[in-house]
């Protein structure tokens, strides 16, 4: 962990006014607690029956959330995560308890993060933290919600086009193996669904 540059304290402080209106002076408050990190691809940023201790800005790299169920023992992604989104195993993160998932870097990557004790501080003073907190939990029901949702109401076509407009580029910056499993298909089924869109264009 290293303290952040130019670069990214710029990054850090649009988003965190985009998502949650905080002011210079609040991100002023909270500045010296974020850390800069690199994951190399294949690395970790949490794993399976770890606690997950902190959350983090993705500055570079799209990362996978995923977990093996052990009768199968094959691996299943749930979530991707890319620059400019928050990256957290949540309910690992408010309980701190252990997390039930892996997340991994698929390509070299760089984040900005805080840990819970960290975040558990900014969020007892008088500036817009709280409510920065409040929204972090709001997203991330809402992207659970929604995951839940894609497989109840939509196809699997509908999946593919709702991720590639959430992460545009992802096809061609991770296997496709990654996005079949995503998607709960075999990668035969997701080369007709791109064939089918390509000739719609």
């Amino acid at each position: 962990m290293r303290p952040m540059d130019n670069e990214k304290h710029a990054i850090l402080n649009d988003v965190l006014k985009s998502f949650a209106g905080l002011t210079d002076t609040d991100i002023a408050v909270g500045q010296s607690l974020w850390r800069t990190r690199k994951i190399a691809k294949g690395d970790f940023f949490n794993m399976q029956s770890f606690v997950c201790t902190d959350l983090a800005l993705i500055t570079k790299g799209v990362f996978r959330i995923y977990f093996v169920p052990p009768k199968t023992q094959e691996e299943k992604n749930v979530y991707f995560f890319s620059e400019k989104q928050f990256l957290v195993s949540f309910r690992s993160f408010i309980n701190q308890y252990p997390c039930y998932y892996y997340i991994q870097a698929l390509e070299d990557a760089e984040i900005i993060s805080i840990n819970y004790k960290d975040l558990q501080y900014l969020y007892t003073t008088p500036t817009g933290w709280e409510k920065f907190g409040r929204l972090i939990a709001e997203l991330f029901f809402n992207y659970s919600q929604s995951r839940a949702e894609e497989f109840l109401f939509n196809t699997a076509e509908e999946r593919y086009i709702k991720l590639t407009n959430e992460h545009p580029n992802i096809v061609n910056r991770i296997a496709a193996y990654h996005i079949s499993s995503y998607l709960g298909i075999k990668n035969p089924s997701l080369t007709r669904i791109k064939k089918r869109l390509l000739a719609k264009k």
